[in-house]
């Protein structure tokens, strides 16, 4: 059985996440210790016991996502598992390179928490906001941010399924286009409370900053293909590795795309690897026939042994 991997990004986090698995496994204790050293503090006790306004600040998000993620992968890694292709949404695309060999550990974490600085010091720089739109297709969104657009830089910042879109830009714009969205019918249309406008060209100077240290970094040639959120295309080589994590910060996150894209391979299992069940929902939106399995705490680990036994 060929598995696909699904890595959660900011939003999944949660006070208490990871800490079953560091007590049930000596791989993801030896995880959390290992990344606690190479941070210099503590992410382990800030994701198990908080508090929940600093595992929610962007530098600690990131990590700790990126952690748990990680561990939960190292766990199901000796399992007799297939893996296929893999995606992460936003941050999560860096714990889908980890556990594909493109990214070691050690680089990841340390590029995880600068890209979280850098998100978090853009967003001083040129505030701006977010807001989510429910019921209306991608089409509608991208006119309503084009109509808006006249006040401020807005755009489609997340493409999450058929009938739902984050934007992303200038907090008059945004505003403009929540409004307009509740006129032309959206379901909902809430701001959301983020320190900045991610996946927008208010991400300018951490693109820049992120590209930098990448260009430092050790890349290898991915085990398995990543599909990366600014193409919604599959990446192994270094280079287009590298260029689409550049790239990242500024474009939106084409998540539908990058699931129609795996399905397209034949794959119908999934496992989502890291806290929550987000992107289960969000598989079901775009194909509910697909098997999506959560992979982050120990029992979920048990009922991953089950399902093989059963094979």
């Amino acid at each position: 059985m060929e598995i696909g991997l699904l890595f959660p990004g900011q939003g999944s986090q949660h006070i208490g996440m990871g800490r079953e698995l560091f007590e049930a496994y000596r791989l993801a204790r030896e995880t959390y210790e290992d990344a606690d050293r190479i941070l210099g503090y503590s992410i382990s006790d800030i994701s198990f016991n908080g508090p929940e306004e600093t595992l929610r600040e962007t530098r600690n998000t990131q990590p700790a996502l990126f952690v748990h993620s990680v561990a939960a992968f190292r766990v199901i890694s000796e399992l007799d598992l297939e893996f296929s292709i893999a995606a992460g949404h936003s941050l999560g695309e860096y714990s889908a390179l980890a556990a594909a060999g493109a990214l070691e550990f050690a680089d990841a974490l340390r590029l995880v928490r600068r890209r979280g600085e850098l998100m978090h010091e853009a967003g001083l720089k040129r505030p701006g906001s977010m807001a989510a739109i429910l019921g209306l297709s991608q089409e509608e969104v991208q006119k309503l941010c084009n109509e808006a657009s006249k006040i401020g830089v807005v755009q489609p910042a997340n493409l999450n399924s058929p009938s739902q879109v984050v934007i992303s830009g200038e907090l008059a714009a945004v505003e403009v286009a929540v409004e307009l969205a509740q006129e032309h019918g959206a379901k909902r249309a809430v701001m959301l409370p983020v320190s900045g406008a991610f996946h927008s060209p208010l991400m300018e100077s951490a693109s820049v900053a992120l590209s930098e240290m990448l260009a430092k970094t050790t890349i290898n040639r991915a085990n398995f293909p990543i599909v990366a959120n600014y193409t919604a295309l599959p990446v192994r080589e270094p280079e287009e590795i590298r260029e689409s994590l550049a790239r990242q910060v500024l474009g939106a996150v084409r998540w539908e795309q990058s699931l129609r894209r795996m399905l397209s391979t034949g794959v119908e299992h999934f496992l989502e690897v890291g806290p929550g069940n987000v992107l289960k929902g969000l598989m079901r939106s775009v194909d509910k026939d697909a098997i999506v399995l959560s992979a982050s705490t120990p029992g979920d680990i048990v009922g991953l042994v089950a399902l093989l036994a059963r094979r």
